[in-house]
């Protein structure tokens, strides 16, 4: 009969020969494994290292050609926009690129009359209601009933108001005086809707609408939709040239040149966070102004060409 010492001993001879066998496989496989990681970790570094050289060419021949666009900026846009009146209109997602778009239209000598930050609670779908009676009661009585929408879209016709206040009126009309466009955008900036970077003075003849990237939150489809009304009763006013980022996805730029009817009238840049794309911004608002063109511009597969070709 098998015992309990001699359940021990087994036990313990197995316990040993599993430990033995640990050590000698650890001692015959050190030698390769360790250099085949060795090797591996080289190969990754110097992967690393050739990958960070890479970012950084490229980075440098980004700063390049952004430093040959200004340069050049200086050479082709003076005189272009020379005694236009221009409001710039920035949505949240095109803040970044709202500064260097101001400095190319005042490069090309445009009055840049003001400029107007957008909110997001201008676009929120809950701001509906609020934005209808705002648009009634904020409306001066020199901005005929008739210029405002009645379909009960609160983004739609208080951009309307807004439009006519801020961008000149059809020959005829009474233009919008300076206490009416200062009452008026004191309501809606009080109101958290706008916030006006500027003090406008006089009414715009031409609008850039600087953009981003689509929302992307539940309420994006809403709020994308309300973007594109935004530009829509802009550009019944007047001139508009969208800067954008992109050009897919949805945003701003994309709906435009998806759209027969607003490409007509409505000309777009998809890559103005970059300063080839604030120079042709600029170009595109000549071309609209002086030639009456509209077209579609940047880096996008849907764009017509970088810039705009205009006329010595």
């Amino acid at each position: 009969m098998i015992n309990f010492r001699y359940h021990v001993v087994s036990l313990t001879a197995v316990f040993l020969a599993l430990a033995i066998g640990l050590v000698v496989g650890t001692a015959a496989l050190n030698g390769p494994v360790a250099d085949s990681l060795r090797e591996n970790v080289n190969g990754l570094r110097k992967d690393n290292s050739l990958m960070r050289q890479s970012v950084n060419s490229m980075q440098k021949q980004l700063e390049t050609e952004e430093d040959f666009a200004a340069e050049v900026a200086q050479l082709v846009l003076p005189g272009k926009l020379t005694g236009r009146r221009v409001l710039v209109l920035t949505l949240p997602s095109g803040r970044d690129q709202a500064e260097g778009v101001v400095k190319m239209l005042q490069t090309a000598g445009a009055d840049v009359t003001g400029r107007i930050d957008v909110q997001d609670k201008f676009v929120n779908p809950d701001s509906n209601n609020n934005l209808l009676e705002l648009a009634v009661t904020a409306r001066p009585n020199t901005s005929p009933a008739i210029n405002l929408p009645g379909n009960g879209h609160g983004v739609e016709t208080s951009s309307a108001l807004l439009a006519n206040v801020l961008v000149d009126r059809p020959a005829g009309t009474p233009a919008a005086s300076e206490t009416d466009r200062r009452t008026v955008l004191e309501q809606y900036a009080t109101a958290g809707y706008l916030t006006p970077a500027d003090k406008i003075s006089t009414a715009a003849e031409a609008v850039v609408m600087v953009t981003g990237q689509p929302y992307v939150d539940k309420d994006s489809a809403k709020k994308d939709e309300s973007v594109v009304k935004i530009a829509v009763e802009f550009d019944r006013a007047g001139a508009l040239v969208v800067a954008g980022m992109g050009s897919t996805g949805g945003n701003l730029v994309s709906v435009v040149r998806g759209d027969p009817v607003l490409s007509q009238t409505i000309s777009t840049v998809d890559n103005a966070n970059t300063v080839q794309g604030q120079l042709a911004t600029s170009l595109a608002l000549a071309q609209q102004l002086t030639e009456k063109k509209t077209g579609q511009y940047g880096v996008g597969d849907n764009a017509a060409s970088r810039v705009p070709t205009l006329p010595r």
